[in-house]
């Protein structure tokens, strides 16, 4: 995962449980808009989410970004 989505979603992780708590949970496509103006990237997303790691399409905020994180 490149460094730009890793920063994405750590980014979207704390905003989503800054406004939800710790319970909040999120898909891969909480990273993007509404639109696919970058199918690379999504792409990138979807395979880490569900290939490397067979997550399920929800998963809590905080253990996303503790994976992330984890990555580094």
């Amino acid at each position: 995962m490149n460094s730009a989505l890793r920063n994405k979603i750590i980014q979207i992780c704390d905003q989503k449980i800054g406004q939800k708590g710790d319970g909040v949970g999120v898909s891969f496509y909480a990273f993007f808009a509404n639109r696919n103006d970058d199918p690379a990237l999504l792409m990138q997303a979807a395979t880490w989410w569900i290939q490397t790691h067979e997550l399920d399409h929800f998963e809590k905020a905080v253990k996303i970004k503790k994976m992330v994180q984890d990555e580094l």
